[in-house]
């Protein structure tokens, strides 16, 4: 128990490890150069999705030869279909749950470049369902490990969990990627089951065949596009254009607030690292919000409405389904000390640009592709503190 945790305790903070060969000495902007990315083989999955559909454009926009395999997109008004995701990219409808499926796709795609998104996301669904859950997001994670090791040519595969792997034990830490994995609810649980699943196929299969395979946990993460139930923005802004109050169950939850963009930079520099210094970076890796980004629900409803220029909120606790963590903070100082990642964009800059892009897509003419890409520049020409 010398760490704390058998006896309940709050570990002592202690400083990142001194590892050596570190990255320092690489290039920075790399990561976003077109010319690493341009022709490379990326395999994504969930591109469909809200993260995976601006990770496909950002790709796209660099010269990447995408492969996407995900769900079908049902929400005309997502990312996705607004800013003609799949006009760039080869995509195919499949479900990760079907392990000849993604055999053959992942055969037919020949990645060297795999990032790996596709998930049952949401916690009220996995509460809903927890085994459908468990078989996308574990299961559907081996049959795709199991597939890219039958597979040569792949170099680099990431993974994408969340920082709900972690075991929570609400006090007021940040939490980092030596810290207990664990998940009281069906959603992190199975994310956390997802760290250990990629794990096994990493020492087991991947790493003695010379794949460099690492895991990407973030925060709650915000941005245009996303119309997921049970998800601040996005009750938010059907409130709004409803003209009813948003209703909130949890004001107090406090969480490590991100733009979409800010993870999504992580996810690609630690692509690059692992395709450029494998052996320093295959592992697991937390991308969160500076301090400032770590805010209470209320604190995100009211930023927005300020962006937004009108909307209001309420609270309803009897409306809360589900239990849910009253507090979740992230370590990053790994990612910004190994990786010279940084998040740009301060929470309320986040909150913002998010109420921009929903403005933009009210007009149904609006080229959205053309406003995120514009966001996607904007994001790349501002200073990370």
């Amino acid at each position: 128990a010398a760490d704390g945790y058998a006896a309940g305790k709050k570990p002592a903070r202690i400083p990142v490890d001194q590892r050596q060969g570190t990255l320092e000495g690489l290039e920075l902007m790399q990561a976003y150069d077109p010319e690493f990315w341009r022709g490379k083989r990326v395999l994504l999955t969930g591109h469909t999705g809200f993260k995976g559909a601006w990770l496909a454009l950002w790709l796209q926009k660099m010269g990447a030869d995408v492969t996407g395999m995900a769900l079908a997109q049902t929400e005309r008004a997502s990312i996705f279909h607004r800013a003609r995701v799949a006009d760039g990219m080869q995509s195919h409808l499949l479900d990760l749950r079907d392990a000849d499926a993604v055999m053959r796709q992942v055969m037919e795609a020949r990645p060297q470049i795999v990032l790996h998104l596709a998930a049952q996301p949401l916690v009220g669904m996995a509460y809903a369902d927890p085994v459908a859950s468990y078989a996308t997001n574990v299961m559907g994670t081996a049959h795709l490990l199991d597939a890219v090791r039958r597979c040569d040519g792949t170099k680099v595969v990431t993974v994408i969990t969340t920082d709900k792997c972690y075991e929570n034990r609400e006090w007021d830490y940040p939490y980092r990627e030596t810290d207990v994995l664990g998940g009281k609810e069906p959603y992190g649980n199975s994310k956390a089951c997802q760290e250990l699943v990629t794990e096994a196929f990493r020492r087991s299969y991947l790493a003695g065949a010379g794949v460099s395979v690492a895991t990407a946990r973030a925060g709650n993460v915000i941005g245009g596009g996303d119309w997921s139930v049970d998800r601040i923005i996005p009750d938010c802004l059907r409130a709004f254009q409803d003209g009813r109050p948003v209703v909130l169950r949890r004001p107090e939850a406090t969480r490590p607030w991100q733009h979409v963009l800010d993870p999504l930079a992580g996810y690609l520099e630690l692509a690059w690292r692992q395709w450029t210094a494998p052996q320093t970076v295959s592992e697991a890796w937390n991308f969160g919000p500076r301090q400032e980004g770590q805010l209470a629900v209320l604190d995100v409803v009211q930023r927005l409405i300020h962006h937004w220029g009108e909307g209001a909120c309420e609270v309803d606790r009897t409306t809360a389904r589900f239990p849910e963590a009253g507090l979740l903070a992230l370590d990053i100082s790994k990612a910004v000390r190994h990786l010279q990642w940084r998040p740009r964009l301060e929470a309320d800059s986040a909150i913002r640009w998010t109420a921009d892009w929903y403005r933009a897509a009210r007009d149904p003419a609006a080229d959205m592709q053309r406003v995120s890409l514009t966001q996607i520049d904007d994001y790349l020409r501002t200073s990370s503190a």
